[in-house]
């Protein structure tokens, strides 16, 4: 069966005109390109001329300059008082003067203090616990102010805080200077003569705590100190007054204890090192100068 799509062969054929004008009669076609779009300049303008400002530059280049001599100086400074400082440290050391720097306490400091470097290490020991017995010292006479003050304010009169504020005055700077430091000098320097400054001092430091401790009623019946006298006599009267000054007198007692043990202990180094026959030859050419 022929196909009804075929060819008809006996069908005219339609002519078609190469050179018509088939501009009007034919659409265009819907899918032509689009023409390129036309190009844009990228933005480099060589031809451009750029002002640099030369006298910033140089401005900052001259501050530099400045600063850096500045510094050269301040550095020039500091060496020259280094080598200043040092040559004093080396005429000191060869006159045999010791350069005490302050470094104790370290947030402020007030003495010079380096027992791990000044001191023998078979020495260190019993110097660490007398400088306990210093600082147990101030902690006594501190709360002893505490103790009177709370005895002053349930009306035991102003003028034990007054003796109390002028035991510590005294107490604290009076301790380091006279028994403390010399110790601390005689085991640095082995010095028979700093051993019996110390031992002197030494024992009134001992007599007042044991004194304290007990507190007789001699001055002011004895209230201006945390005795366990006045301990007993306030308790009746008030208990808090009384607990204050049972604890002075705890710390009164420790400190005595503590402080025979040191003085015990320095006693037997300074006659096991022979410096008893040397403080004798020292206090015997003193009193002859004194006569002559």
């Amino acid at each position: 069966m022929a196909n009804r799509y075929d060819r008809n062969p006996f069908a005219e054929e339609e002519e078609v005109n190469p050179f018509a004008n088939t501009a009007g009669s034919v659409p265009a076609a819907s899918n032509s390109r689009l023409s390129p779009l036309p190009p844009e300049p990228v933005g480099f303008d060589y031809g451009r001329t750029v002002d640099i400002p030369l006298d910033n530059d140089r401005s900052a280049s001259q501050n530099l300059t400045k600063k850096e001599k500045e510094l050269q100086a301040k550095e020039a400074d500091l060496r020259r008082r280094e080598q200043e400082v040092k040559r004093k440290e080396d005429a000191a050391a060869r006159a045999g003067i010791t350069i005490e720097v302050k470094n104790w306490p370290p947030f402020f400091p007030l003495i010079h203090h380096d027992i791990a470097s000044e001191i023998p290490v078979h020495l260190q020991r019993l110097q660490y616990t007398a400088f306990a017995t210093y600082l147990g010292l101030v902690l006594c006479l501190f709360w002893n102010i505490i103790a009177i003050t709370t005895a002053w304010i349930k009306g035991e009169g102003v003028t034990i805080w007054l003796l109390a504020l002028i035991y510590f005055i005294a107490g604290v700077p009076g301790g380091y200077v006279l028994w403390y430091r010399p110790l601390y000098r005689a085991f640095r320097t082995d010095s028979a003569l700093s051993f019996g400054w110390f031992f002197m001092f030494y024992m009134l430091h001992i007599a007042f705590c044991v004194f304290a401790a007990v507190a007789p009623p001699v001055v002011f019946k004895g209230k201006s100190l945390a005795g366990i006298l006045p301990a007993v006599d306030v308790l009746s009267g008030n208990a808090l007054v009384g607990i204050f000054y049972f604890i002075g007198f705890g710390f009164f007692c420790l400190e005595s204890v503590v402080s025979i043990w040191v003085i015990q202990q320095v006693y037997m180094y300074f006659r096991g090192s022979g410096k008893q026959d040397e403080l004798r030859r020292e206090a015997a050419r003193g009193a002859l100068r004194a006569a002559v």
